[in-house]
């Protein structure tokens, strides 16, 4: 009966080592996989500084052309003026203009002149400078849509790249979130894991020391006291609990 005792007590303390590897692999895989989720954050974060400095200079030169065209905006607001007239028209406009008046006092006096040149004369000029006015004022306006569109096409582009840094923000700080949850649940993972396998091992030694006590007990009819007595020898499994066990999940 005594060497079926010692054999449980072996074996108890076999359960207890193995409770203890067990109890470390758990919290080592969870500590490796908690490093892992560290790792992949960090990689998160350095491609979006990498992406978010690659787009800086589309969102600088858009915010100059922004602040161009705010800038800008009482000139293309205001009404169109002698001095546009003037600056707009074409560079052969005063030259054009006498052709056109002497070809006209020509063919006026070939039908017979007198006051019809006159006449004739001033007719065209208002029919010429009519033309030329519209044609300077549509050159303005050409003119400024074109400087408008420019500009707006660069602020655009600064547009575009602020969106997308917006975005691709999102995404890694959604990504950083759910690897941090992943990490804390490796974490705890592990430290369950851990528990349960110290938890199984104490449970383990305690029932073989039960039944250690039960085997070696005196008969029942000659000393009734007995009955249950853990042994003398079973102080082994206590010392084998204290260097196993962490004093923490004893005391739990």
């Amino acid at each position: 009966m005594a060497f079926v005792a010692s054999a449980i007590g072996v074996g108890a303390v076999t359960g207890l080592i193995g409770a203890s590897m067990q109890a470390d692999a758990a919290s080592s895989a969870s500590e490796r996989q908690f490093q892992a989720t560290q790792q992949a954050q960090n990689q998160q974060l350095e491609m979006f500084k990498t992406l978010n400095e690659q787009q800086a200079p589309y969102r600088e030169a858009g915010y100059g052309a922004l602040n161009k065209i705010q800038s800008m905006l009482p000139e293309f607001n205001k009404p169109f003026t002698k001095e546009d007239l003037y600056s707009n028209l074409a560079p052969n406009y005063e030259f054009m203009k006498q052709q056109g008046l002497g070809a006209t006092g020509q063919n006026v006096n070939v039908g017979g002149g007198g006051s019809n040149v006159d006449l004739a004369k001033t007719i065209f000029a208002e029919n010429y400078a009519g033309n030329a006015y519209q044609n300077a004022f549509n050159n303005y306006q050409t003119q400024q849509s074109n400087i408008f569109n420019r500009l707006a096409s660069i602020a655009g582009l600064g547009q575009a790249a602020q969106s997308q840094s917006q975005q691709l923000g999102q995404n890694v700080a959604s990504n950083v979130g759910q690897l941090g949850i992943g990490g804390a649940t490796a974490l705890g993972a592990g430290q369950v894991g851990a528990a349960n396998a110290w938890a199984g091992g104490i449970g383990n030694v305690g029932n073989s020391a039960t039944l250690a006590a039960f085997l070696n007990r005196p008969n029942a009819a000659n000393n009734s006291n007995n009955l249950g007595t853990i042994p003398s020898n079973s102080a082994s499994f206590q010392s084998d609990l204290n260097t196993m066990v962490p004093q923490s999940i004893q005391t739990a």
